[in-house]
């Protein structure tokens, strides 16, 4: 999960860089941060097209999630 501190830290480090730069940590930090951030908004993108149904032409729903996304009856 992504907190509003790491999209914070996140956008401290960019102005950072475009005005000074950054050390090799802050570099390595910056990497870490987006890449969490990527996979949060993934999850969450994956979690919403999961939950889509559609109603076909026959009157008949297709859950997308069980038919692409690989969900599992619970």
């Amino acid at each position: 999960m992504i907190t509003q501190e790491m999209i914070d830290r996140i956008n401290t480090l960019y102005h950072k860089s475009q005005a000074v730069g950054l050390t090799d940590e802050e570099k390595a930090e910056q990497a870490d941060l987006r890449r969490r951030y990527i996979e949060a908004i993934r999850a969450n993108m994956r979690g919403t097209l999961n939950s889509i149904s559609i109603q076909e032409a026959d009157g008949s729903i297709t859950d997308l999630g069980k038919k692409y996304g690989g969900v599992k009856d619970v």
